[in-house]
């Protein structure tokens, strides 16, 4: 059950960025904004779904994240696109999403476990697996995309208020979108210095019978 509603979320997903295309329906997007908001509502709802049906597993987790990273990814690219966020911030996202993913997929296959279980370090389990800021962030980026989705329509909705006040929502908006590239930076280190310092002790030659810490 929590894997199907994982996938209607990415299904819905299509509906959405369908709706953000249509320059000619400003009032479509403006609801856009509500469909958007339901996807990541869904998106916490497949983790408590699995817990409560006992259905956690490494899988779960692993689709879990696949789907956050599809919708991430395909809105960042799709904000790009509409001119609504720099290029440069989805190229961000998919170089951190890219190599952090390859390093959980390499750490789930070897020793089989939750992605976010590996962490060894206070600050990393913090960072990277603490429920605060997994919630703090997942609840940023939402912010950033449906604000930004929000933005889109008004110039043709009420033109008067976005002359006076366009500027102000747009900063509003440039705020949301660099925290969250700041937070995925910040995020996305501690799997990589973990990972590197694991390689690194790996090929540490050790005298026999010496175990690693």
């Amino acid at each position: 059950m929590a894997n199907l509603i994982t996938l209607s979320r990415l299904l819905l997903l299509i509906v959405v960025i369908a709706i953000a295309y249509l320059a000619d329906h400003p009032w479509w997007q403006l609801a856009n904004v509500l469909l958007l908001i339901f996807v990541f509502v869904t998106d916490g709802l497949d983790g408590w779904v699995a817990r409560r049906r006992g259905e956690a597993s490494v899988f779960g987790a692993m689709f879990d994240i696949a789907g956050d990273r599809i919708v991430e990814l395909s809105m960042w690219i799709v904000l790009a696109d509409l001119d609504l966020v720099p290029v440069w911030v989805p190229i961000v996202f998919v170089i951190r999403g890219t190599i952090v993913d390859t390093i959980r997929a390499n750490q789930v296959v070897t020793e089989g476990k939750s992605p976010f279980s590996m962490i060894r370090s206070p600050i990393g389990q913090w960072l990277v697996g603490g429920r605060f800021m997994r919630g703090f962030y997942a609840v940023l980026k939402a912010t950033a995309f449906c604000w930004l989705l929000f933005l889109q329509p008004l110039p043709r909705l009420v033109p008067d208020i976005w002359a006076a006040w366009g500027t102000v929502l747009i900063s509003v908006g440039n705020v949301l979108v660099y925290l969250a590239v700041l937070i995925c930076v910040l995020r996305g280190l501690p799997v990589v210095i973990e990972f590197v310092y694991e390689q690194r002790d790996s090929l540490i030659p050790r005298p026999a019978g010496e175990e690693r810490s």
